[in-house]
């Protein structure tokens, strides 16, 4: 029996099973783990196909050789299957469908309406409060810079409640004319709220009428003579001009929409998209979907476009680069789940395709960028094999640091590097959990390898795969330790290199430890460039979880100590008082006088501190 007849020997039994309706199918490999989600109007129908079709693509053969068994989940239509499939695709990351990577919501601006001053602030996530939601923005570089200028020409505040309470002067932005100090009173509630309605228009596209309002108060300001206030005007028309340049009042007049181009090469593919919202460019983003290198582009395209509206907010407009063959059928979903009509059209002439071809260019340029580092990152893990004499090549490494206080908010941190670039999915931070490892490093190094990798050995759920390689931040000791640790767990045949620093810890004079030898390279050798640059990430890891842990830890006020008093009191507290120290000393009848603190409670709290 041919490899792939087994899996069909499996799916021909369960096909008269399975009822004729749409529906999402999952492939599972002996292991349980997803190889495959598909969807289809009817299950039995699609499924039939595997068997039937003498021919398959060797991807499809592939998959077929490792399939073991069989899900099947029915939905009402097919617009539900398409958005369960694309949700089960990001789930489970099967590793032969068509995976779009570094998915994540985008940022938006928000301007609250509840509050007496609004604040304008970036916002990711759901939108669940009360107030404005403009975007979304390519990146959050982009959503500052609206906020920066928006900003300059309004003065709205961007500082949280609590500081906008508690303020007795104006902070540095008022000096430099970026807030009209709404906090202490410097201005009234009837122009703030104008200046946030102007604000709104602005996002909203309406920049040339706010530009002449702008000019008509700047005339008016002059011929009253009052010229400080002209002045202030004319500044903001000046930062006014600088956004309509640079946002780029876009040619094709695109009001709400979404351009998406995608470019093939070398097996890989980037697709950008652009942002286009109220008329105006919001940046771009490029994505790598994970394919088969076979893979037809328009086929990468629709995968796609039902993956990343899976989670975020539509346009009514979306322009694409190629044809889709389910273009009809994911207008239709898209349509249904915004309760708003969703055109999706392909740029054939005209401004349109213009700015199709202008992000096609830009998905060329990303990536052969990507291609390049790729290339050059293959080209490091080679000398690193040659340099240290490595049995096997390297595609994946993983890197360790540790980082502690005198012994205290211990963390160990992991990094991985892969052939194109960092893999911050894989990133992970150890938080010391046996006592007396926190003061002793080798401890520490024992205790992270046994973690990390006894879970892997094990195949317990949420296991990483392995590295081809560990690179530890130490000395020989650091070494020894690590590599006893990994032998005691049967990985004898990972390489670990060990990584130490100069005599003054100078950088460049770096003395590496592999398999009982010492190894020292030249100050400008792009290999001990490499290896540093990856030691050095891994560093900045275990410091930023070190201080995130020191700074909880810190937090935590005596007020956590006592039984029965949760955040609202404590801020209750704190907000009186001012400190944990003044609640400490002051008398019963004074925390009784504290807004929701009743006697039995203001008992308690003053017992804790003076029994």
């Amino acid at each position: 029996m041919v490899n792939s007849d087994i899996g069909k020997e499996i799916i021909k039994k369960e096909i008269p099973l399975i009822p004729k309706l749409p529906g999402v199918y999952r492939m599972l490999n002996a292991k349980n783990e997803v190889l495959y989600v598909g969807k289809a109007k009817n299950l039995p129908n699609r499924l039939k196909s595997y068997v039937s079709d003498k021919n398959h693509i060797i991807r499809t053969e592939r998959m077929l050789s490792q399939t073991k068994k069989i899900e099947i989940t029915t939905t009402s239509n097919e617009s539900e299957a398409l958005l369960l499939e694309a949700n089960l695709i990001k789930k489970f990351k099967p590793r032969y469908n068509i995976l779009l990577r570094d998915d994540k919501s985008f940022p938006f601006i928000f301007i609250g309406i509840k509050d007496k001053w609004p604040q304008i602030k970036r916002h990711r996530g759901k939108k669940n409060k009360e107030g404005f939601f403009f975007g979304p923005f390519a990146s959050a570089g982009s959503a500052n810079w609206t906020i920066k200028m928006i900003q300059k020409i309004f003065q709205l505040r961007v500082c949280d409640d609590t500081v906008f309470k508690n303020r007795e002067r104006p902070c540095i932005l008022y000096q430099i004319k970026r807030c009209s100090g709404p906090c202490v009173g410097f201005v009234n509630e009837n122009d703030y709220r104008k200046s946030v309605e102007e604000a709104l228009e602005f996002v909203s596209g309406k920049s040339r009428k706010i530009q002449k309002n702008l000019s008509f108060q700047m005339e008016k300001s002059s011929e009253e003579l009052d010229f400080e206030k002209a002045a202030i005007l004319r500044d903001k028309i000046k930062s006014l001009n600088i956004i309509q340049s640079s946002q780029r009042i876009n040619e094709a007049n695109l009001v709400e929409a979404d351009v998406i181009a995608g470019y093939k090469e070398s097996g890989k593919t980037c697709i950008q998209v652009f942002f286009y919202r109220s008329k105006q460019n919001w940046g771009n983003q490029a994505f790598f979907p994970k394919h088969d290198p076979d893979e037809n582009l328009n086929e990468i395209m629709n995968s796609f476009v039902s993956q990343f509206y899976e989670n975020k907010s539509v346009p009514s407009s979306i322009i694409i680069s190629e044809e889709i063959k389910e273009k009809t059928l994911i207008e239709k979903t898209l349509t249904k789940k915004e309760g708003k009509q969703i055109n999706i059209s392909v740029a054939k002439k005209g401004s349109k395709l213009n700015v199709i071809n202008l992000a096609i260019k830009n998905a060329k340029d990303s990536l052969n960028r990507k291609l390049y580092e790729s290339q050059n990152n293959k080209e490091l893990f080679e000398e690193v094999v040659n340099k240290f004499n490595l049995e096997n090549n390297i595609n994946l490494v993983e890197v360790y640091d540790n980082s502690h206080n005198q012994g205290t908010n211990s963390v160990g941190a992991l990094i991985t590097y892969g052939d194109e670039g960092f893999v911050k999915k894989r990133y992970r931070k150890f938080n010391i959990k046996i006592k007396k490892n926190e003061q002793d490093d080798y401890g520490m190094i024992r205790e992270v390898l046994n973690r990390r990798f006894k879970r892997a050995v094990q195949e317990k759920d949420g296991y990483l795969t392995m590295p081809d390689l560990v690179l530890i931040d130490g000395g020989k000791g650091q070494y020894s330790v690590a590599r006893e640790t990994m032998n005691e767990l049967g990985l004898h045949d990972i390489p670990i290199i060990a990584i130490a620093k100069g005599k003054f810890r100078n950088r460049g004079n770096e003395t590496f430890f592999h398999n009982g030898k010492e190894f020292k390279f030249e100050k400008n050798d792009p290999t001990l460039f490499f290896l540093q640059r990856i030691r050095d990430e891994a560093h900045r890891f275990a410091i930023s979880a070190h201080r995130a842990k020191r700074k909880k830890s810190i937090s935590k006020s005596l007020l956590d100590q006592i039984n029965g008093i949760g955040s609202i009191r404590k801020r209750a507290l704190l907000n009186h008082f001012g400190s944990a120290r003044a609640v400490e000393s002051a008398s019963l009848e004074e925390i009784k006088l504290v807004e929701g603190v009743e006697e039995k409670v203001a008992k308690k709290i003053y017992n804790f501190f003076h029994e």
